[in-house]
């Protein structure tokens, strides 16, 4: 995901989002230690995400205390 689009969802979203990341997270590292997976990437890209997704997050509820 790009940050524009991330940018875009609401804060409901974007929680939904992070929850979303963090199983297929847990889901791939599962796979890879099962051997079912040989791209070690996608979880790197994942995390990535995930770590968009969280400062999104926390942009948006700065700004709703403020």
């Amino acid at each position: 995901m790009k940050t524009v689009e991330i940018r875009k969802l609401s804060v409901e979203e974007l929680t939904k989002e992070s929850v979303k990341l963090r199983d297929e997270i847990m889901t791939l590292k599962s796979q890879i230690k099962l051997g079912q997976l040989t791209n070690v990437r996608l979880v790197k890209m994942k995390r990535k995400d995930l770590a968009r997704v969280l400062t999104v997050l926390s942009d948006e509820l700065a700004k709703e205390t403020e």
